[in-house]
């Protein structure tokens, strides 16, 4: 058979090899089963000064990709391990990094040992470590989860398909609780009451924004300026999605109790008021002429309650008998017009900082899936070099 790109005819040993028409056979290569044609897609891999296609099953998408499963921890010994193995068990080609926050007992040694790349943050808090990953790791698909074994692992390969498949920024776990201890009421109305903050202050938003396990695209994570130090880590990840109008989904999956001899780190008011007060910062911070319109009024129909009186009394008597309130009302409302303008300051240079987010977030290649032969995926890594398929 003639080749078509070198014009010779190709041999068996072309064909074997794969050198024909640069197809390479995943049989003859060892990389499982024969894919029969009718299943399989055609993948571009650029290599320096050329690009070699390869035809590969749906279910070898998730091999190709880079992905990354990033789990936090401070004192998870009793849990660690089996976190470890449940995700590569799910995610075999996926790597693995434990970052240890000083944790006092074996943590560290026990991730090593379970097959976790093991790396030091020192800064205490949930935050500086969310955001040390997230400067670390270099991967197509960042996963974040929670080192205390109570996410369901099994829903880690559902999570990156529904970001490859439908190119989101994205995907959040919905916690679905079957035990009373495992979601605590407390907890539950919390997430709630901060949910429907979210909601009023930045539009559409998820239902369960204080979801530790989550998948997040290399686009996104590359536009994303992190401030955050402890818990309040997943509100700020779900505000900058919302704020730039990221495509974003939610998926249900399973939300277990803690196994035995694991304690929970988080507390219940402080971090509670810590999220609350980052709420608020980042309504001042991504609103700000909503925020300080909101102050203005306020400042404005305090100033007028009390001057209405003063003028009423200068109407009929031509005189100001209490100059203090007088003063007070003039005060408040001078401060209310600098709010209002303060805010439409602020916002044209929030918008310019969005509009950096976005670029940044647009800067990023993204991952290109298309379909190919009888709608199975393909996937073509981008290097900046221009190829056929």
């Amino acid at each position: 058979m003639l080749n078509k790109k070198s014009g010779r005819a190709e041999t068996a040993s072309d064909r074997a090899s794969g050198r024909g028409d640069g197809v390479l056979d995943l049989k003859t290569e060892g990389i499982g089963n024969p894919v029969s044609l009718a299943s399989r897609a055609r993948r571009t891999i650029p290599t320096p000064g050329r690009t070699i296609t390869k035809r590969v099953g749906e279910d070898d998408v998730l091999s190709d990709i880079r992905i990354a499963v990033m789990i936090p921890c401070y004192n998870e010994s009793a849990t660690i391990a089996a976190v470890v193995r449940d995700f590569r068990t799910h995610l075999p080609h996926a790597d693995i990094y434990v970052y240890d926050n000083n944790s006092k007992d074996d943590t560290g040694r026990l991730a090593e040992e379970a097959g976790a790349i093991v790396r030091l943050e020192p800064q205490q808090g949930k935050g500086h470590v969310v955001r040390r990953m997230l400067s670390d790791i270099e991967a197509d698909v960042y996963l974040m989860v929670d080192g205390d074994d109570t996410y369901d692992a099994a829903a880690a390969p559902q999570m990156v398909r529904m970001m490859v498949d439908q190119r989101l920024a994205m995907v959040v776990a919905r916690r679905v609780h079957e035990q009373a201890e495992a979601y605590r009421p407390g907890h539950v109305l919390g997430n709630k009451l901060f949910t429907g903050a979210i909601e009023k202050m930045f539009g559409r938003t998820f239902t369960d924004i204080l979801s530790g396990y989550r998948a997040l695209s290399r686009r996104f994570v590359k536009s994303l300026p992190l401030a955050s130090a402890g818990f309040e880590i997943e509100t700020e990840l779900s505000v900058h999605a919302l704020n730039l109008k990221m495509p974003v989904a939610e998926i249900d999956t399973l939300y277990r109790m803690r196994p035995e001899g694991s304690v929970s780190k988080l507390s219940t008011y402080t971090d509670g008021f810590r999220i609350l007060f980052m709420i608020l910062r980042l309504f001042r911070s991504e609103r700000p002429r909503l925020f300080y319109s909101i102050i203005g009024t306020v400042l404005l129909l305090v100033s007028l309650a009390l001057a209405y009186p003063l003028v009423v009394t200068y109407l009929q008597t031509g005189l100001v008998p209490r100059f203090p309130t007088a003063i007070l009302a003039t005060g408040l409302a001078l401060s209310g017009l600098l709010s209002f303008c303060n805010g439409f300051i602020l916002d044209t240079v929030t918008q310019g900082r969005r509009e950096a987010k976005q670029l940044a977030y647009l800067a990023t290649p993204a991952l290109q899936i298309q379909s190919g032969i009888r709608n199975a995926p393909r996937v073509t890594v981008s290097s900046g070099i221009e190829s056929e398929v």
